[in-house]
Formats: structure tokens, C-alpha cells, sequence
């Protein structure tokens, strides 16, 4: 009954049993919590987890050049493969001003600044932070990629995913870059240089490693994110990266705006519908053959199944919908759909858990378990 979510999909090399792929994730949970979490996902059934925003730099927290950060993904990875599951890294570069953090940490710490205050100011510092920053430095940013590529590779990942919000997604925005040099600022090649030239990175240094690329779009009138490219960008953007050596795209929203309106729960006046964020992938469908991963409050079997078998996605990502029910592969590929614990997109203990500094967790936590 559901031929299209069990169908494997080659990817770049690596064989995905399945199409259910569980998006990267913020979690903030204790360690022995968070590997856990990743462990039930994993044991679900799910094709691919990818572990959300591992730091290209070769210092500071998570960094895979650390030996304690090194040995953390190691972990991770060992937990995912034994499950039977691929592990991915979503390898990215901060836009976040130290200067401005520093300036919030007071604030917060005394409860004068709220942590959606702090999003704003940080936000705001970041076209100032990337603008002024110096090519040469840019150059080595990019290159980082590369570097951490293969690092991931030597910790047991199966393939990279480049995130293109954060400094990518800056950079490529003209809300943000407001450059005026021959490299990263001015028209919109130039603006997206940055992105092309770590995919470069990565596939330099790796040439068999599968590169995914988190493409996030931005909407004008009204806006919706900040970061990233608008559809009429996409034309030149998606051939680039071909060009550069990506295998597959992961689209959805752009960031740099409320949290509500990338993670929207079922009453957002845009993006409460199921599979919110899938037209935005039917407007990169227009300029690639390769495969898409759509996501967006996917949780109905029958729903996922149609995109999928339609050929409108390849790939479904789901984060809340696997919190809620890890089980929810198995269920639907065992004849036991119905049984699926359905996420109701109430925000309640999963974004709000993580603005409350509680950790991502679930209404339903406790009734899915093996």
C-alpha cells in the first residue's frame, strides 16, 4: 500500500532503504537524553538521521576536530548505524556576531532580554557581521568546509549535508549582503559564491562523498525569512550547485524570522496545512533532475505517500512527526498505519520546551515507546 515511502533511493552512492529521512534537529537535551532520542528514531525505521548543525570551525563547542567533540559524533553515529539507519552531517558555519552575543548574555541571564528578543538582536547584527567581514577570511570559511567533510567522513558519517541558511544563507541574501567587493558582494553570482565555494570545498577534498544541500527560499510580500535566495534566484543558484557537485536538495523556509514561521504549528495563517513547505521544492523542481527532499508538517501516510509516488518529492523529512512516534516507519510499512501517533503541530513541548531551555520533547513523550 505504501510502494513509494518503502522504495530504496540511491543517493549519491549510498543506498537509503526507505524514503523517510528525519530533518535536522535542535534538541537541547542532555546527552544521554538526545542519544536516546537519536537511538528510538533510529530503531523507527527512518532511512536517515542527519545531525543538525555540526560546526565547520576547528575550535569550540562540537567541533569535530576536538578529541571529546570527535568522539561525541563517533558515538552518535555508532548509535545511529546500530539501528540500521544512515547518519549524516549537517555541516555549517555560524553568522552569529560574538559582539552582539556578548552584549545579550546580561539580559538574558537576567531575564530582561527573552530569547525571542536576543533572536531579534542577533539577527539584526548579522548583515553588519558578514558585510565587513574580509575576503581572505571568507576564503578560509569556505575551504573549512572541506576540512570538515572529511572529518566527518572519518567519524563514520555516511554523507554531508551543507547547510545553506546560516553564513551560506547570508551571504546569499540581499537583506544581508550588502558587500561591495568583486568576491561576495553585488549581483547575485557573486552573492552566492559563498555556497558554491564550500560545496567546492567538500567535494575537493571528498570526491565519492554524497553532498545534500539545504536550499532555503525567501518570500517577499509578505516576507517570510530572511536569509537564503527568492524564487526567481533559484534559476541561477540550482545549476551552480550542480555544477559544484551537490546530490541532492533538502528545501524549505528560510530563517532569520519568528520560529513560528519555520517550525509553524497548525494554526499558522500560512503554513498550517500539511506538507507546508513542499511548494516551495515544486519551484526548485523547474531547474534539477536531482532528488528533493520536501518537508513541512508531514505526518498523514496517505499524504506522504501521493507526493512521493507523484514524483513531486523524493525524500520526505519529518522532525516533530518522529518525536512524537520514532515508530512511524515501521508502523506504516508493517500494515499498521493506524496505529501511528500523529504529531498535532501544537508547539507545546517541542519549540516550546526548547524556548523554555526544557529541551525538544512531546505532549504524547512516553506513548510510543518499544
Amino acid at each position: 500500500m505504501y510502494d513509494a515511502i518503502a522504495k530504496p533511493l540511491d543517493l549519491g552512492g549510498v543506498r537509503l532503504k526507505n524514503r523517510i529521512v528525519f530533518a535536522p534537529t535542535s534538541m537541547g537535551l542532555s546527552e544521554e537524553e538526545y542519544e536516546e532520542r537519536l537511538r528510538r528514531i533510529a530503531a523507527g525505521g527512518c532511512a536517515l538521521i542527519w545531525i543538525g548543525d555540526v560546526p565547520v570551525g576547528k575550535r569550540g563547542f562540537g567541533s569535530l576536530f576536538s578529541k571529546k567533540g570527535f568522539a561525541r559524533y563517533r558515538r552518535l553515529v555508532e548509535i545511529i548505524h546500530s539501528e540500521g539507519c544512515l547518519a549524516g552531517a549537517q555541516l555549517h558555519q555560524s553568522d552569529s556576531d560574538l559582539l552582539a552575543i556578548a552584549k545579550c548574555i546580561p539580559g538574558v541571564l537576567t531575564r530582561r532580554i527573552t530569547p525571542d528578543q536576543m533572536r531579534e538582536t542577533l539577527n539584526a547584527a548579522v548583515g553588519p557581521y558578514i558585510t565587513r567581514l574580509p575576503a581572505e577570511r571568507v576564503r578560509r570559511i569556505t575551504a573549512s568546509f572541506g576540512d570538515a567533510a572529511a572529518q566527518a567522513r572519518r567519524a563514520g558519517f555516511d554523507l554531508v549535508q551543507v547547510h545553506g541558511d546560516r553564513m551560506c544563507g547570508s551571504f546569499a541574501s540581499s537583506v544581508f549582503n550588502h558587500r561591495t567587493d568583486d568576491a561576495y558582494g553585488g549581483s547575485l553570482e557573486n552573492r552566492l559564491r559563498f555556497a558554491v565555494e564550500a560545496v567546492e570545498a567538500v567535494r575537493r577534498q571528498e570526491p565519492d562523498l554524497p553532498i545534500d544541500f539545504k536550499l532555503v527560499v525567501r518570500l517577499e510580500n509578505p516576507r517570510y525569512g530572511q536569509a537564503g535566495v527568492l524564487p526567481e534566484e533559484l534559476a541561477t543558484l540550482v545549476p551552480l550547485l550542480e555544477q559544484a557537485g551537490v546530490n541532492s536538495f533538502h528545501v524549505t523556509l528560510a530563517n532569520h524570522s519568528a520560529l513560528t514561521d519555520t517550525i509553524p504549528p497548525a494554526n499558522h495563517p500560512a503554513f498550517g496545512a500539511q506538507g507546508c513547505f513542499l511548494f516551495l521544492c515544486d519551484m526548485v523542481r523547474q531547474y534539477t533532475r536531482l532528488p528533493v527532499c520536501g518537508v513541512g508538517g508531514l505526518s498523514d501516510p496517505d499524504f506522504v505517500e501521493q507526493q512521493l509516488a507523484s514524483g513531486r518529492i523524493d525524500l520526505a523529512a519529518m522532525s516533530r512527526q518522529l518525536i512524537a512516534d520514532p515508530d512511524w516507519p515501521n508502523k506504516v510499512l508493517s500494515g499498521q498505519a493506524a496505529q501511528v501517533r500523529r504529531c498535532v503541530r501544537c508547539n507545546r513541548a517541542c519549540l516550546g520546551g526548547m524556548m523554555e531551555h526544557k529541551g525538544v520533547h512531546c505532549i504524547f513523550e512516553g506513548g510510543s515507546r518499544k
